[in-house]
């Protein structure tokens, strides 16, 4: 088949012939109409992380159609339209539920494991669910992970109607899924960015305010859905009210920071982390897009020019998630 990949990391993708991917039992083949950028789509080019083989093909959100079936694949057929988490977990992990991503065999799809950037992508039927009817292919790629994280941060930070919600460096896709969500089950939503058009566009999604991301964030917060790191984290960690829970998704600006422990213990606030969802928490979006759930998309890129959509990606330009529209057929051309 055809797809972008890499053929050594650090290194640049190239598109050409790659291998046919074959179903194996329990897995299934799909024919890919849609894939999303994630960060991971460039952190791959500089090795962190290195994939584990080459040539390697990368794409984390993947939207398409069932083109055949592995042994012992019952509950899917061939034409099916699906969406695809992209936690990949061994199927005797998910008896753990909410917790599967927690399996020491979790992997992530386009990152362990090939992934959708491509013609085909082959993966385990248990990691399906079928997509929202009424959403577009481009809709159906661009939630998968972003809106999953988002949510798993929600559900175990223990999002209510009503809370005040604090989402920083509205423009990426789990922070603006977060807004979205938020805003969706009842919470009042504040952002911040650097951009005044992307804090105009975010009030236009439900945000009762938006702030400068210097800060300092005049409001008091119970959750703050935090992506960037050091550049926001003094700021955003000093809204939180007493009890409240401070989520990280993130680190577009650094990978350590500077906690202050005595606001940490004498506030008793939470620190949780994410980066992905188990089947339960994505069938749960699911659910929620098909209920009409908002997915904030900034463009809509042909396959053969997705290295315009890595530049965009790496210049932080985009508002919301970047989709690649696959062509029926091998030739993007």
């Amino acid at each position: 088949m055809l797809a972008w990949h890499l053929s050594e990391s650090p290194g640049e993708y190239s598109f050409g012939v790659v291998d046919d991917p074959v179903p194996g039992p329990g897995q299934v083949r799909i024919e890919v109409r849609a894939s999303a950028l994630n960060h991971m789509d460039l952190w791959l080019t500089l090795g962190q992380p290195r994939p584990p083989a080459f040539p390697h093909v990368p794409g984390n959100d993947v939207a398409g159609v069932i083109e055949s079936l592995g042994d012992g694949v019952t509950d899917w057929s061939v034409g099916d339209e699906v969406v695809i988490n992209s936690a990949l977990v061994p199927s005797e992990a998910l008896i753990r539920g909410v917790d599967a991503v927690l399996d020491p065999d979790m992997r992530i799809l386009g990152e362990h494991t090939w992934g959708g950037h491509g013609r085909y992508l082959v993966v385990a039927a248990h990691q399906l669910e079928s997509k929202p009817a009424d959403r577009s292919w481009a809709e159906a790629a661009a939630y998968p992970v972003c809106a999953t994280t988002a949510w798993r941060l929600f559900r175990r930070a223990r999002l209510e109607p009503g809370d005040t919600v604090l989402v920083t460096g509205v423009s990426g896709g789990v922070a603006t899924a977060a807004l979205t969500i938020a805003v969706h089950l009842g919470a009042r939503v504040f952002v911040t960015s650097r951009d005044p058009e992307k804090r105009e566009r975010a009030l236009d999604l439900g945000a009762e305010g938006a702030f400068d991301s210097e800060g300092p964030y005049p409001v008091a917060a119970d959750i703050v859905i935090d992506s960037i790191g050091p550049a926001t984290w003094d700021a955003a960690f000093r809204t939180l009210r007493p009890g409240g829970r401070m989520c990280v998704c993130g680190g577009t600006s650094g990978p350590t920071t500077t906690l202050n422990l005595p606001r940490l213990f004498f506030k008793q606030l939470d620190i949780i982390g994410a980066s992905i969802g188990s089947q339960e928490e994505f069938r749960f979006v699911t659910e929620l897009v098909a209920q009409g759930l908002p997915i904030v998309i900034d463009d809509v890129i042909p396959l053969e020019r997705y290295p315009e959509a890595i530049e965009r990606l790496r210049g932080s330009a985009q508002m919301g998630k970047l989709v690649l529209d696959h062509p029926m057929g091998d030739d993007p051309a």
